[in-house]
């Protein structure tokens, strides 16, 4: 696994890009992460807000296509999402899972709801984070708090 220099200047992300526990990947798609550390840095605030640790925490940015095999292969859920999140932690109290991002979908849901690539994605994101941290969206209350708790992790962002 190879990471960038401590020193490099938003530098697209070529090849997976690991810190502090988070790694990048990027699957099927043509995607480039540039603020990689950034959102390190704020995705380890939030654990912090919420007191858990991060162990391990995957994103894999990929296509619908891809996104769609996944959800059908090892949720028996045949529909296209914008995010799917599997928890691997065995403590209550850390995070340790795989973020899966349909990148086209992010693309589209940003451009139907008239705001920026960007913060959607960073809102996707951060919601795969919030169901590691125990958060459900199954029912209309559930989803209402979620959102709340997204806009709560967005406005921590510092870049």
């Amino acid at each position: 696994m190879t990471s960038l220099p401590p020193d490099h200047d938003e530098e697209p992300m070529d090849e997976p890009y690991e810190v502090h526990g988070i790694e990048f990947l990027v699957e099927d798609v043509d995607f480039e992460l540039t603020d990689a550390e950034e959102l390190t840095s704020w995705i380890e605030r939030v654990a912090e807000v919420h007191e858990h640790e991060i162990v391990h925490l995957t994103y894999i940015f990929c296509s619908d296509e891809y996104l769609h095999q996944v959800n059908v292969e090892y949720l028996d859920h045949d529909t296209y999402t914008d995010v799917i999140t599997f928890d691997n932690a065995d403590d209550a109290d850390i995070i340790e899972g795989d973020v899966f991002i349909s990148v086209e979908r992010v693309r589209d849901n940003a451009q139907q709801l008239g705001v920026a690539f960007r913060d959607e994605l960073h809102r996707v994101m951060i919601h795969g984070v919030l169901h590691l941290l125990g958060y459900a969206d199954k029912d209309l209350l559930s989803q209402t708090a979620m959102r709340k708790k997204e806009d709560d992790c967005l406005s921590l962002r510092t870049f």
